[in-house]
């Protein structure tokens, strides 16, 4: 076996982990959907292994020995948060400013709903403490650092508990004398808590986000850094060789120690990688620009964008419903999720109204049709009841099916209570669960000014081939694309994914009277930070794209974009020319108007280095041993036809170029497409099934 000839990457969900294994020395790609346990996630990510290592006929042992690489994408850091078992963590801020988790930004989503419930802050009161110091807005010491004071708070911190420590200080940003040194007091006299200072973290001006982002990362840093411990020496145990990375919120990947010293970034770590997959994929199928990227999980329905081939991202990253929790305080790419998923639960309530999602029967239970005890009907419920799925062949022959099952908590729980037939109460579950896609993906859309028209769909994840031409159609995009890796989305855009790192420092300038030396002082140690990071991955220098990125605004303006920069350093005048009309472009292009004649203030600065690992596409997708050709149509039911009958046809089976004309289904091991009556499915030669409607352009 040739030395670190595969790459493996895992996306690990609430119902399913994902692998993607490649073997860069034949460019073929096998994929394997295993259950996620739950109490034990390591050992979910090597049943996967397992499996992967048997689809090519090898050990365990032998797959890892042989990996180069293996990434790994995870919503551990988020479910933490989100079911409160992150570390107990001490806040220490400057003195009169104990109020600024609570406060936030002030934001409501009804100023005149005193009912609405609004989250508690990150930190309570008791675990907060008031440091006595003081720097101004010019970095000039205001007051000095009461250091004995300090180490008395640091006892109180250590007798209360403290497990980790949050250090967020007014102005640090300008002059980060005072959270340096209680960096020292904090090891000196609480040694062995980790702690997080803002101004390395997140050095921006607005401090409540800067405050969010500090607590979490010093939360999340004694539970990621025993997750990710365990999870390099199982593997190196196992035998794996090569490298641990770890997939990041911003769309990139970061070696696992870094993780560990800054697990904020993994908080958005699953779905980010599912847009960089889709822009591949469609790059090489279809040449659209414009991509809206759709990955079906088993509880939420997660949508991207690719705008002009770019990946959206947002400042905006909230944890749960914006305004109604809380932020991350940092860059990361632009999802938005609905729970929507394969195992989102239908129900009647008191009204008679049929409801789908947002609660979901997860990986255990699961579905009523997985026989894992679950009993409230789900989508994927309705597309075993409706035909999509055979009941023999789910996970490729692995899982049987209970069809009976299924048919009988729909029956009971749907369509007597709404006087459908059994198959009709199927179809409207996958109509909601269709409506709500949607909608997800129109406020996406609209948000940014995207006529989806304009655009293809590509449909990810186990069930995003049930209604993907349905989605299509409604939102008037002109086909659906549904990758060979599709059911694995984002665990193939992990594989593909560039080592990347950001560097930020605040420093204000205006282009009516640039300070040029200033600010250079401030790009250049910027720069000099990427490139020692860069030299750290050992990647080679034609593989690296290193970048300046101004966050800027027009005067009198509250927020700021992103604008990306032509050249590492701004010396001349030029330059300076170059920056405004870099930006009145970006804003003509976001909010479709500028201002050429104005001047632009710039608040903050950043340089993104790229690292890419690999100059070759992802190869294809093999199956595996061909099903054997029986059974080569089966009853689907489908709204406004019926049941009819729908050829079934084999991924494998299918040649680049033919067309399959619906009804059908497209069978792999672990996921199925469905082609409506009224639409037909091209395969292309990257392996993608596209999906339009009869009469569109093909």
């Amino acid at each position: 076996m040739a030395p670190h000839r595969y790459t493996v990457a895992t996306d690990m969900g609430g119902t399913f982990t994902d692998l993607v294994l490649e073997d860069r020395t034949t460019d073929r790609v096998h994929i394997v959907k295993s259950p996620t346990v739950i109490d034990d996630p390591i050992r979910g990510i090597l049943d996967a292994v397992d499996l992967a290592a048997a689809g090519i006929g090898v050990s365990r042992r032998e797959l890892l020995a042989g990996t180069g690489t293996f990434v790994h994408g995870t919503t551990r850091a988020l479910n933490a948060i989100l079911t409160g078992t992150t570390a107990r963590t001490a806040f220490l801020t400057t003195r009169g400013h104990p109020d600024v988790l609570l406060f936030r930004e002030g934001g409501r989503v009804d100023p005149f709903d005193f009912t609405r419930r609004y989250p508690d802050p990150l930190v309570p009161r008791a675990l907060t403490w008031e440091v006595a110091e003081r720097v101004g807005a010019d970095g000039a010491v205001v007051t000095q650092l009461d250091e004995a004071a300090l180490v008395t708070q640091l006892g109180e911190i250590v007798a209360a508990g403290g497990e980790a420590i949050a250090v967020c200080l007014l102005w640090s940003i300008a002059n980060p004398v005072h959270e340096l040194r209680i960096g020292e007091l904090i090891e000196q006299h609480a040694p062995g808590i980790p702690y997080t200072l803002s101004h390395r973290l997140n050095p921006i001006v607005r401090e409540y986000r800067r405050a969010c982002s500090t607590v979490l990362d010093a939360s999340l840093k004694p539970l990621m850094t025993e997750y990710l411990d365990a999870m390099t020496r199982r593997l190196t145990a196992e035998g794996l060789a090569g490298r641990l990375l770890i997939v990041t919120s911003g769309g990139g990947v970061m070696d696992s120690a870094a993780v560990a010293a800054a697990p904020v970034h993994v908080i958005g770590s699953g779905p980010a990688m599912a847009p960089i997959a889709g822009r591949d994929v469609v790059d090489r199928t279809t040449g659209h620009q414009t991509v809206l990227v759709a990955d079906t999980g088993g509880t939420s329905y997660d949508v991207g964008v690719v705008r002009d081939g770019d990946v959206s991202s947002t400042r905006e990253a909230w944890l749960g419903a914006p305004l109604l929790s809380h932020m991350t305080g940092l860059p990361a790419i632009d999802i938005k999720s609905v729970g929507a998923g394969g195992g989102s639960i239908a129900a009647v309530g008191a009204g008679g109204l049929l409801t789908v999602g947002p609660r979901s029967a997860g990986a255990r239970p699961g579905p009523v049709c997985y026989g894992q005890g679950g009993t409230e009907p789900t989508v994927t419920d309705a597309a075993v009841v409706l035909g999509y799925l055979d009941p023999q062949y789910f996970l490729g022959g692995r899982v049987a099916l209970d069809v009976e099952a299924a048919e009988r908590a729909i029956e009971q729980q749907v369509a007597a209570p709404l006087g459908f037939t059994t198959l009709q109460a199927a179809a409207a579950i996958m109509q909601l669960a269709t409506e709500h896609m949607v909608r997800a993906i129109e406020d996406t859309t609209v948000a940014q000014g995207i006529d989806p028209a304009d655009a293809v769909l590509v449909a990810g994840g186990g069930a995003g081939g049930f209604n993907a031409t349905d989605i299509a159609s409604r939102l008037r995009c002109s086909a659906a694309v549904i990758p060979d890796t599709g059911s694995v989305l984002s665990a193939a855009g992990a594989a593909i994914s560039d080592l990347s790192s950001d560097f930020a420092a605040s420093c204000p300038a205006s282009t009516r009277d640039f300070d040029f030396a200033r600010v250079g002082a401030v790009t250049d140690g910027l720069v000099e930070r990427a490139q020692r990071f860069v030299a750290s991955t050992g990647v080679a220098t034609e593989l690296v794209d290193v970048r300046l990125f101004a966050d800027a605004r027009y005067p009198h303006q509250v927020w700021e974009v992103e604008v990306p920069l032509p050249t590492l350093r701004i010396a001349s005048p030029t330059d300076v020319g170059a920056l405004a009309d870099a930006f009145h472009k970006m804003h003509e292009k976001l909010f479709a108007i500028s201002d050429p004649g104005s001047d632009v203030e710039v608040v903050g600065w950043r340089v993104r280095a790229s690292c890419r690992t690999r100059t070759t596409p992802l190869g294809q997708v093999e199956s595996g041993p061909a099903r054997a050709r029986t059974h080569r149509t089966r009853r689907v039911y489908f709204a406004g036809h019926g049941l009819v009958d729908a050829a079934v046809r084999s991924h494998d089976d299918i040649a680049p170029g033919e067309v399959v004309e619906g009804p059908a289904i497209v069978e792999t091991p672990v996921t199925v497409v469905v082609v409506d009556p009224d639409a037909a499915a091209t395969r292309a030669s990257t392996g993608a099934l596209v999906l339009r409607r009869n009469g569109a352009d093909r």
